[in-house]
């Protein structure tokens, strides 16, 4: 494995197009293997963003049914969203779980992190672990989100991913992280 692969080296950029959840950049980048090789490409730039996999003391995962623009479809994931500039993912994962479900409390790590899609997208996905969290019942959505708590059995998981029922990669990805922790 001597051979390595090389950052294209940035010529131009130019902002297309800022929104409240991205900006989209055009660069125009060029080979540093071959340099006659260059292109243009896209590329949003997106805040990082955190799930959360929220466990009860009754060994339940605190979900949320959505309705998802992208896909015109309700969906079953975990509690999530953007992080806020300066805050930490840990603390965005608090923030975001009581938000979205009225959850609150229990000790709490980071379990894993993803780059959501690589070829266009610039942000990092973490996932949070909070363990022994209440709910409160008090949930404080975004104007424009209509958001049910579920709560299912941890061992219910495996098959509501395998069934389709749950299909967002990130939240697949964010169980995975958790299958893990018994092999560290």
């Amino acid at each position: 494995m001597s051979e390595r692969t090389q950052p294209w080296i940035l010529e131009d950029e130019e902002e297309i197009l800022s929104t409240p959840v991205f900006t989209l950049h055009r660069r125009q980048r060029r080979s540093a293997v071959t340099p006659s090789r260059r292109g243009d490409f896209y590329v949003l730039e997106c805040p990082d963003w955190v799930n959360v996999i929220a466990m009860t003391d009754k060994d339940e995962v605190v979900l949320v049914e959505q309705y998802r623009q992208g896909t015109d479809s309700v969906t079953l994931e975990l509690p999530g969203g953007m992080i806020d500039p300066g805050e930490a993912p840990l603390e965005a994962a608090r923030r975001e779980l009581k938000e979205e479900t009225g959850y609150v409390g229990g000790e709490g790590a980071l379990i894993g992190a993803t780059h959501p899609n690589p070829a266009l997208q610039s942000n990092v996905c973490h996932t949070a672990l909070l363990w022994g969290v209440q709910a409160t019942g008090l949930q404080s959505l975004d104007p424009n989100e209509e958001i049910i708590v579920r709560r299912v059995t941890l061992d219910m998981i495996p098959s509501l991913i395998s069934d389709g029922v749950i299909t967002h990669s990130l939240v697949v990805s964010a169980f995975y992280y958790l299958s893990t922790l018994s092999d560290r």
